[in-house]
């Protein structure tokens, strides 16, 4: 079972998890990384999940089309878009304190309350 290593705000929070998994899924349904990681849409079009690859990024497959549109040069970085990634090895996270901004702004539905 893959071990994850996830660091945010100076703590350093650490599980394992089934091979092939989802981070984000996993947090969405109450399972480790949750409370610690930070997501939002889980479908690549926010950014809020992107981490620094510490380690273990040998074995992520190339960034998709969704990663590059989002992340742009900060994929030379090591920065990846968590909901689009499924873990099969150990591997190594850093979340910033503040979420990333997406290189694209997601649409905005009219009438929608900002926050």
């Amino acid at each position: 079972m893959p071990k994850v290593v996830l660091h945010r705000e100076g703590q350093v929070h650490e599980g394992e998890v089934k091979d092939n998994t989802n981070l984000v899924v996993m947090a969405g349904i109450r399972q480790f990384p949750y409370p610690n990681l930070r997501y939002g849409c889980g479908m690549g079009k926010c950014a809020r999940c992107a981490c620094r690859v510490l380690s273990g990024g040998e074995h992520l497959p190339e960034p998709n089309w969704k990663e590059k549109k989002q992340l742009g040069p900060r994929l030379e970085e090591g920065y990846r878009l968590i909901c689009q990634l499924w873990i099969t090895h150990d591997i190594e996270l850093l979340q910033d304190k503040d979420p990333i901004r997406p290189m694209t702004a997601p649409a905005t539905t009219a009438g929608t309350a900002s926050g």
